[in-house]
């Protein structure tokens, strides 16, 4: 059988929960919560605080100092010049914090890469990365990791995740480059006046606080009001709050860090992130992952890399080419070009070419549904991973019933635009105990790994939970390379 299922399930878990900052509505509704704390007397103050960390502590990292940041944040709504008692500020602060559950929902959409330390490892065993796309309350979707090793056998152990949760430090970007967020503007089709009365007034390079100024000058203008204006300055901090970055201690285990959608933009969902281990020029490795970014309104089609899952810097995608989802990087250059394979229009697969990582234009469709399980929607499933035969590409298929199965093409190493072999039936479609869940009757992947003889391929079953399935690469290989002289 050439795709073996593993023992080795990923389902949600509604004990992992991260701390947060909670707001309950309007500024005179902090204030009237920060004045009835501080009516408390002391001993009673000291009593309900003692509670609260008793409750909570153990289930999070240093919970008190949460409670101090979060009372800074609604600090200026208290309404007297003194200075409230540390113990006023941490229940203070304890009132508006909260936990979320952030993988209560659904565990999916798994991406795979080798872990950037080896080190300890015995000869033929491999240490991974296992990205997933978490869901809790509100539908709203962040990123979580798990690590395990693989060895020459196909034997998967995993690491037990932490029960902690961790979020990081945020790390604002200082600045941006005009043209560059011009022409983004330009491109979601809000190269309008209101744009240009923003932007008229910035240096070629302005900060984030230079734009806020700005478009708060433009929302208190009188006689200035209306849909188009209020939605381009929502679109245009928007995508300023999407150029960051964030920092997690390197003390935190890697499955306790998760990238949460903290930013304006991200608000709803961090979503299907495909991630490579990318091969500089210069010899040096850097890991990139494709995904999008949602708030309930808008789309944008991000980028982030890390050399250590430890930094994450945070950059939108520019150009006509990145107008819709399922992007994924080619793992080196080709040809001494930037590779990708794409999406465009929701149904074909597309590949472009750039010199600049950031930016992309001109795809050009090189796969369009032709089996009967893909007539409705053909897309990719993570990045091309590099073969002596050829580029092995997964790809999504879409068939009747809105049912979703998992195919493989292979493309030519040099003109990866040539497809030179394509699987006629699916690599892994949902079998009984896979077709119920969020999302019913699906089986998808946003990438999988090759080590020794395995084609390592963790996949989600029906946007519910995930797996993973090791398929035999040379028997996979050789059905690709038979279907092209049939």
């Amino acid at each position: 059988m050439m795709v073996e299922r593993t023992e080795i399930l990923f389902k949600p878990d509604p004990t992992r929960v991260l701390i947060r900052y909670f707001s309950p509505g309007t500024p005179d509704r902090i204030e009237r919560i920060i004045s009835r704390v501080l009516s408390l007397d002391p001993s009673r103050l000291r009593q309900r605080l003692e509670l609260v960390c008793g409750r909570f502590g153990d289930r999070h990292d240093d919970i008190m100092a949460v409670f101090l940041r979060h009372y800074e944040v609604v600090a200026p709504y208290t309404v007297t010049d003194s200075t409230p008692t540390r113990d006023q500020q941490m229940l203070i602060g304890a009132y508006f914090t909260s936990e979320f559950a952030l993988e209560s929902a659904a565990l999916f959409n798994p991406s795979i890469v080798p872990h950037p330390d080896q080190s300890g490892q015995a000869e033929g065993r491999l240490r991974f990365i296992l990205s997933l796309r978490a869901t809790g309350e509100g539908h709203v979707s962040s990123m979580v990791f798990r690590e395990g090793i693989i060895d020459e056998h196909g034997f998967i152990c995993m690491e037990t995740p932490s029960q902690v949760v961790t979020g990081p430090e945020l790390v604002e970007n200082p600045s941006y480059h005009k043209e560059t967020f011009s022409a983004k503007l330009y491109e979601m089709g809000y190269d309008n006046k209101v744009a240009a009365d923003v932007l008229e007034d910035l240096d070629t390079d302005f900060a984030l606080e230079d734009l806020k100024s700005r478009i708060g000058e433009q929302q208190t203008a009188i006689g200035q009001h209306s849909a188009e204006r209020e939605d381009t300055l929502h679109v245009m901090l928007a995508l300023a709050e999407q150029q960051y970055q964030i920092r997690f201690e390197e003390a935190h285990p890697l499955s306790e860090r998760v990238v949460f959608p903290r930013m304006d933009h991200n608000r709803k969902a961090i979503e299907d992130a495909r991630f490579v281990r990318f091969e500089e020029d210069g010899g040096e490795t850097m890991y990139y992952a494709t995904y999008t970014a949602y708030d309930g309104h808008t789309f944008l089609p991000q980028l982030l890399s890390t050399r250590d899952f430890c930094d994450f810097r945070f950059i939108t995608l520019n150009g006509a080419g990145v107008q819709n989802k399922g992007m994924a990087l080619f793992p080196r250059k080709v040809s001494g070009h930037y590779a990708m394979i794409s999406r465009q229009d929701g149904e074909n697969i597309f590949i472009m070419y750039s010199d600049h990582l950031h930016f992309w234009q001109e795809p050009q469709v090189i796969m369009k549904p032709t089996a009967s399980w893909e007539f409705v929607q053909l897309g990719n499933c993570g990045s091309p991973i590099e073969t002596p035969e050829g580029w092995l590409v997964l790809t999504h298929g879409v068939g009747p019933m809105r049912r979703y199965c998992i195919g493989a093409v292979l493309l030519d190493l040099d003109d990866p635009s040539e497809v030179i072999g394509r699987l006629k039936e699916p690599l892994l479609e949902p079998d009984e105990n896979e077709r119920d869940g969020y999302v019913p009757n699906v089986v998808y992947t946003c990438g999988a790994l090759i080590h020794g003889k395995w084609l390592v391929m963790p996949y989600a079953m029906s946007d519910y939970a995930s797996r993973i399935a090791l398929v035999d690469l040379a028997s996979l290989l050789g059905k690709l390379t038979e279907s092209n002289s049939t």
